[in-house]
C-alpha cells in the first residue's frame, strides 16, 4: 500500500469521526432542549400567604411575586382593603393582555381554627378600569422642568412622566442638586396609581405618570412655584 493511499484512508477516517461527533452533539442538544421544554413549569394558578397591601380592586401578596392581584367585584361587601393583614389563598390566572396582573377567581381566608373559608368568587367579566398597561408606559416622555417661568417645558406635552416627591396633593420637582424647581398640583389620582404609590411608600421619590392640564397663572407661578395641574395615572420606579 502506497503512502498516498494510507494518507487518503487516514483522512477519510478523520472526516467520518468528525461527522459522527458533530451528529452526537446535535442529538444531545436536541434531547436537552426537549427535556427543558418538558420541565418548564406552567404558570401558577394558586398562591397562599399574608396580604400586605389591599386597595380598591388590587392587592399584593408577597408569595405572588411579580403580580398585582386584581379582584373583579366586592369581597363581602368591601374592596381589597378588607384583605390587609389576613392569611389568604387565591386561585385564578394571569390576565391575557397584562402579564403583571393575576386575576382572582376565588379568595379564601384562614380563620382562627386554621381552616380556609371562601369570601370571594368571581362572577363578572374582567375589566381593568383606569389601568395603565405596561406596553403603554413607554409612550410617556420624561419631563425636564428647569424653571417655573419656562412653561414650554410642559405645555403641549399631553401625557408625560415626572420624577418627584409626593407631599399631600402636590408633587415636588427638584433639580439635580436637590433644589426645588416647582410644584405640580394633583387634581386626581386613579385607584391604580394610588395602589402603586402605597407600594412605593418606602421610596422618597419616584416617577409619576400624569395627564397634564392647565398651567398656573404666571404671576402665581413666580410667587408660589406652582406650575400646573395634573391627574396622576400611575407611579413607578422608572
Amino acid at each position: 500500500m502506497t503512502v498516498h493511499k494510507i494518507f487518503r484512508m487516514t483522512l477519510l477516517s478523520l472526516i467520518i469521526l468528525t461527522v459522527a461527533a458533530v451528529g452526537a452533539v446535535m442529538a444531545q442538544e436536541s434531547a436537552q432542549g426537549g427535556t427543558q421544554e418538558q420541565l418548564a413549569a406552567p404558570p401558577a394558578t394558586e398562591f397562599e400567604g399574608t396580604a400586605t397591601l389591599g386597595l380598591g380592586k388590587y392587592f399584593y401578596l408577597p408569595a405572588a411575586k411579580g403580580y398585582d392581584i386584581y379582584v373583579q367585584g366586592m369581597i363581602q361587601g368591601q374592596d381589597a382593603t378588607f384583605l390587609n393583614g389576613k392569611e389568604v389563598r387565591v386561585k385564578g390566572s394571569m390576565f391575557k393582555d397584562e402579564p403583571s396582573v393575576f386575576v382572582a377567581d376565588s379568595i379564601e381566608i384562614k380563620d382562627a381554627a386554621g381552616q380556609y373559608q371562601t369570601v370571594f368568587t368571581r362572577a363578572d367579566e374582567v375589566k381593568l378600569e383606569n389601568h395603565l398597561h405596561t406596553q403603554e408606559r413607554g409612550g410617556f416622555a420624561a419631563l425636564a422642568i428647569t424653571k417655573a417661568d419656562k412653561s414650554e417645558d410642559w405645555e403641549g406635552k399631553g401625557k408625560a412622566k415626572v420624577h418627584g416627591k409626593l407631599v399631600g396633593s402636590t408633587i415636588i420637582v427638584t433639580d439635580e442638586k436637590g433644589k426645588e424647581v416647582g410644584k405640580i398640583l394633583v387634581d386626581s389620582t386613579t385607584e391604580f396609581a394610588n395602589y402603586y404609590i402605597q407600594k412605593l411608600k418606602l421610596f422618597d421619590k419616584f416617577w409619576f405618570y400624569i395627564d397634564i392640564k392647565e398651567t398656573v397663572d404666571a404671576k402665581v407661578r413666580r410667587k408660589t412655584r406652582e406650575l400646573f395641574h395634573a391627574d396622576v395615572i400611575f407611579a413607578g420606579l422608572y
